[in-house]
């Protein structure tokens, strides 16, 4: 887990990544976002929201830690979805998920 942690990271310093449930909405909506990672513990507003969404777009999901391992990884209070913009950042992030499992 923590491979696809320091990748979002480092995606964030580089401004590859989206933050929230609105702000990953949005990057979807407007066709910005190659992958979604989603905490393991994601609320129904997430589900219906950013999931449902990113299914119907065809965008890959990742199953993420805990939402507050998640945050507080990132610096902020508990994050139920991460949106990747960046391609590659995207190939690397579904690698580490795959390659954990």
């Amino acid at each position: 887990m923590s491979g696809v942690i320091g990748l979002i990271g480092l995606g964030m310093r580089a401004g590859h990544v989206v933050v929230g449930v609105d702000a990953v909405r949005s990057a979807l909506q407007a066709g910005k976002c190659m992958c979604v990672v989603v905490a393991s513990d994601a609320t129904p507003r997430a589900n219906d929201k950013v999931i449902r969404l990113a299914q119907a777009k065809g965008v890959p999901m990742v199953q993420g830690p805990e939402a507050a391992l998640l945050g507080e990884r990132l610096g902020r209070p508990p994050v139920m979805v991460v949106g990747i913009r960046d391609r590659a950042l995207a190939a690397g992030v579904q690698g580490a998920a795959a390659a954990r499992q």
